[in-house]
C-alpha cells in the first residue's frame, strides 16, 4: 500500500487546476504527478488517497488502478479481473458493483463486459474461500470501475464512494444547481485567493442555493470539503481508523475565520433561504452575507472593489435578473400578484436584454471590479457589449462552456461587435485542458 497508481477524474478543462491542487495537498511533482486528458494520474501512498478524498475540491473521485492490459474480447476482461488480488481490498461480507465507461471500445455490449468482470471477482473469491460476495447495484460497499479504450482495459477500485462533489451540506437546491466541483473550478480559474497579501472580497449576484459562495467561504475558512461526509475507503481492508482520525483532526485544527468578506444575493428569496441553510450545514454561515435582490439593482456589497463570480441562468432560467426583460406593466402586474420572479422563469429568448442591462449597471456602479461569468453562450461578450480580458474553456458535464472575465471600467458600454475574439487571440485565455496524447509531468 506504500506505492499506488491513482487516477483522479475531473471535468474537461480542469486538469491543470486539479494537478496544482494535488501538488499543494501531497507535495508530489515530476513523474509522480501527470496531467492527462480528463484527469490526473499519480504515484502515491494510501495515506495520500485519504488526504485527496478529504481535501480535493476539483476531483470527481479518487480511484486506485489495479490492472491495465490490452484486450480484444470479454474473455480477456475476465482474465484481467481474475488476476487482481481482490481479497486484500474487501471481504465476502461486503457487496460490490461494476461500473463501466468506454471510449471507442470495439465490444458490442458494455453490460456484458460488466457481467464478465463481476464473474471474475466472484469466481476468485469462491476459489479462495468457497464463498462469493453479493452484488448490490444501488448502495454497494465497494465500487469497481472498468474503463475501456480501443485496445486497453483498466480496472480501478473506488476509494470515494459517492462522487466527491457531494460534500454533505447541500440539502436545499433549486433547478439545475451548479456542481460544487465546478464552482471550485471557477474559483481556481479566477485566481481568487483569500489568503494572499491583499485578498479581495467575493460576490455572487445570482447565487441560487449558494454553491459558489459556500465553496469560497470554505476555502477562506480552510474547511476541508470532505470533512462532513463518509467515504468508500472506510469499508476497505487497508483502512485504519486511527490514521483517518488523525488526518481529519489535523484538517479540523487548521480551520480559521475568513480573512475576507464573501457575499451572495439572488432575486428569489426562496433561494436565499436555501443558501442560508446550506451555509449553516457547511459551517460557514458566519462567513457569508446573503441577501435578496435584483441583479440589475443591487449595488456593490462593500466599498472595496472585488471579484464577482457567477453562473447566470440561461434560456428558461434567465430570470436571475428578476425584472430583466420585463416592461413596466409586466413588473407592476407581477407585484400586484405578490410574486417575485425566480430563477426558473423566462422573459427573453436568449437573455440579450438582461445581459446588456447588467453590463450597463456594472459599468456604472462596479468600477474596479472583476466579473467572471460561466456560460455555454460563446456570444455572451457581444450581448453584454463588453470586451472580455480572459476566456477559460470549461465543461459543465457534457456542455461546453467558457468562463469569461470582464474588467469593469466606468463608462458607456461599447457598441455590439459582430463576433468574439477566438481563443488564443490577444486577451483570450489559453485552454486549460491538457493536449491529447501522453500525460504531462507537472
Amino acid at each position: 500500500m506504500n506505492q499506488l497508481q491513482l487516477f483522479l477524474p475531473c471535468a474537461a478543462g480542469v486538469e491543470g487546476f486539479l494537478a496544482d491542487e494535488v501538488h499543494q495537498t501531497t507535495g508530489l511533482t515530476g513523474h509522480d504527478l501527470l496531467t492527462g486528458r480528463g484527469g490526473v494520474l499519480l504515484r502515491a501512498s494510501w495515506r495520500d488517497a485519504l488526504l485527496l478524498n478529504l481535501h480535493s475540491r476539483l476531483a470527481q473521485r479518487v480511484l486506485v488502478q489495479l490492472a491495465h492490459a490490452p484486450y480484444r474480447s470479454e474473455n480477456d476482461l475476465y482474465e484481467i479481473a481474475s488476476g487482481v488480488a481482490w481479497e486484500i481490498w474487501f471481504t465476502t461480507r461486503q457487496t460490490f458493483k461494476i461500473e463501466v465507461t468506454a471510449q471507442h471500445s470495439p465490444l458490442n455490449s458494455l453490460n456484458f463486459a460488466a457481467l464478465r468482470v463481476k464473474d471474475a471477482v466472484a469466481d476468485r473469491f469462491r476459489a479462495k474461500s468457497g464463498v462469493r460476495p453479493d452484488v448490490n447495484t444501488q448502495w454497494p460497499d465497494v465500487r469497481i470501475h472498468l474503463h475501456l479504450t480501443t485496445e486497453h482495459a483498466t480496472v480501478y477500485i473506488d476509494t470515494s464512494g459517492e462522487a466527491l462533489f457531494k460534500r454533505g451540506w447541500r440539502e436545499d437546491k433549486g433547478d439545475a444547481p451548479l456542481k460544487e466541483t465546478l464552482a471550485a473550478a471557477m474559483i481556481a480559474a479566477s485566481g481568487w485567493d483569500p489568503h494572499g497579501e491583499a485578498p479581495l472580497p467575493l460576490y455572487d449576484p445570482c447565487c441560487g442555493s449558494g454553491t459558489v459562495v459556500i465553496e469560497a467561504a470554505q476555502i477562506a475558512c480552510r474547511i476541508a470539503p470532505g470533512q462532513r461526509r463518509r467515504f468508500a475507503f472506510e469499508k476497505l481492508l487497508p483502512f485504519q481508523a486511527h490514521v483517518w482520525n488523525a488526518i481529519k483532526n489535523e484538517a479540523a485544527s487548521a480551520e480559521q475565520a475568513s480573512p475576507v468578506a464573501i457575499f451572495g444575493s439572488d432575486v428569489s428569496h426562496r433561494m436565499v433561504d436555501f443558501a442560508q441553510r446550506n451555509a449553516e450545514r457547511a459551517g460557514v454561515a458566519h462567513a457569508v452575507q446573503l441577501r435578496g435582490g435584483d441583479a440589475l439593482q443591487r449595488m456593490p456589497p462593500c466599498e472595496q472593489p472585488g471579484v464577482m463570480l457567477l453562473n447566470p441562468p440561461y434560456g428558461e432560467r434567465i430570470a436571475a435578473a428578476g425584472s430583466a426583460g420585463q416592461n413596466a406593466s409586466e413588473r407592476a402586474a407581477q407585484r400586484a400578484q405578490g410574486g417575485a420572479v425566480g430563477r426558473e422563469a423566462a422573459h427573453t429568448e436568449d437573455g440579450g436584454e438582461f445581459f446588456s442591462q447588467l453590463a450597463a449597471h456594472w459599468k456604472k456602479n462596479y468600477a474596479g471590479w472583476q466579473a467572471w461569468m460561466l456560460t455555454p453562450d460563446l456570444k455572451l461578450p457581444g450581448k453584454m457589449r463588453l470586451k472580455e480580458s480572459r476566456r477559460v474553456p470549461m465543461w459543465n458535464g457534457p456542455i461546453e462552456c467558457r468562463l469569461f472575465r470582464f474588467d469593469m471600467v466606468k463608462g458607456a458600454v461599447r457598441a455590439p461587435r459582430p463576433g468574439n475574439a477566438p481563443e488564443g487571440a490577444p486577451g483570450a485565455a489559453a485552454p486549460a485542458a491538457a493536449p491529447a496524447g501522453a500525460p504531462r509531468a507537472r
